[in-house]
C-alpha cells in the first residue's frame, strides 16, 4: 500500500530513542523528509545520518528541550513549516501520589502534557495558514486505565486524550487532522525499567520482571514497529477522514476490563 507520504515533511519530537526513533525509521522508509528533535544532539545526528543514507531522504535535526518554557517556540523557529507533527517527547514518571513529588510531577507534565499542547498551538496556526496538516499525539493507554501506581501519567494522559478530542473534533474545518494513539506496553528500555521496579515491589527481585511481562497479551509487549506503522497510516491520506479520536493499541488490555477487575 502506497501511503502517499513521499516528500512530506514530518517533525518527530523525542526522536532519539524508543518509539520516537522507530517513528523516524518508518517515515523515512515511506520517503518522507524528516525533522527530528530531542535533547541529545549527538544521538540525533547519528540517527539522521543512518536514515538519510539508508532511505535517501532529507533529515534535519533540532536539539531542543521541551521542559523549557520557550522550547516549543525554539523548535518552530528552527524547523519551520511541516506537513505532519508527531508529538512524542516525554515520559511521565511512575509512582503513587507520594512517590512522585511536586517537582517530579511538574517536570513530567512540562514535557509531555504542556509540550504537546504548546507545539500543537503553534503548529496548528501554521498548518491553518498553509491550508493542511496532520498532528498526531503519542499518548498512552494509562489515560484509559487509571492506575494508582502511575497516577501522574494516568492523569496527564487522560488530559491529553481530552485535548486531542477537543482540538481534533473541529480541526477538519481547517483541513487539519488531530489524532491520538494510546499504546499499551511497548518493548523499549523504559518498559523494562518500569517492570523491574514493579518486580522488586511485588516479587522482591527486579530480575524477575520477565514473569510480569509474560502476563501481557501474547506474553509480550508490543514491538516499536507495531506502533510506528500505525502512526504512518494515520498520518497518510489513506486515513483522511480520521480526526478527533484516539486509537488504542494494547493487545486488548483496556477492553479486557470487567466488573470483577
Amino acid at each position: 500500500m502506497d501511503l502517499q507520504l513521499r516528500g512530506k515533511r514530518v517533525l518527530v519530537t523525542g526522536a532519539s530513542q524508543g518509539i520516537g526513533a522507530g517513528l523516524a525509521e518508518v517515515f523515512a522508509e515511506e520517503g518522507a523528509d524528516l525533522v527530528l528533535t530531542a535533547r541529545r544532539a549527538g544521538v540525533l545526528a547519528e540517527l539522521a545520518a543512518r536514515l538519510s543514507a539508508a532511505h535517501g531522504v532529507k533529515v534535519e535535526t533540532v536539539a531542543a528541550d521541551l521542559s523549557r518554557r520557550d522550547g516549543a517556540a525554539a523548535i518552530l523557529s528552527a524547523a519551520g513549516d511541516v506537513d505532519i507533527l508527531v508529538n512524542n517527547a516525554g515520559a511521565i514518571p511512575g509512582g503513587d501520589l507520594w512517590q512522585v513529588d511536586a517537582d517530579a510531577w511538574r517536570a513530567g507534565w512540562e514535557v509531555k502534557v504542556m509540550g504537546f499542547i504548546d507545539l500543537t498551538r503553534l503548529y496548528y496556526a501554521r498548518m491553518k495558514a498553509q491550508g493542511h496538516g496532520v498532528i498526531l499525539n503519542n499518548i498512552g493507554n494509562g489515560g484509559e486505565n487509571f492506575d494508582f501506581r502511575y497516577v501522574a501519567g494516568s492523569t496527564g494522559n487522560a488530559a491529553l486524550m481530552a485535548f486531542t478530542r477537543a482540538i481534533g473534533g473541529a480541526s477538519l474545518d481547517d483541513n487539519i487532522r488531530v489524532v491520538g494513539v494510546n499504546p499499551g506496553p511497548v518493548a523499549t528500555d523504559r518498559i523494562v525499567r518500569v517492570m523491574k521496579l514493579r518486580a522488586k515491589e511485588s516479587l522482591g527481585d527486579e530480575d524477575r520482571y520477565p514473569e510480569l511481562m509474560a502476563k501481557y497479551p501474547l506474553g509480550r509487549a508490543a514491538s516499536v514497529r507495531e506502533i510506528a506503522d500505525l502512526f504512518a497510516f494515520l498520518a497518510s491520506p489513506r486515513s483522511a477522514y480520521t480526526s478527533g479520536t484516539i486509537v488504542t493499541v494494547d493487545g486488548g488490555i483496556t477492553a479486557r476490563r470487567s466488573i470483577g477487575g
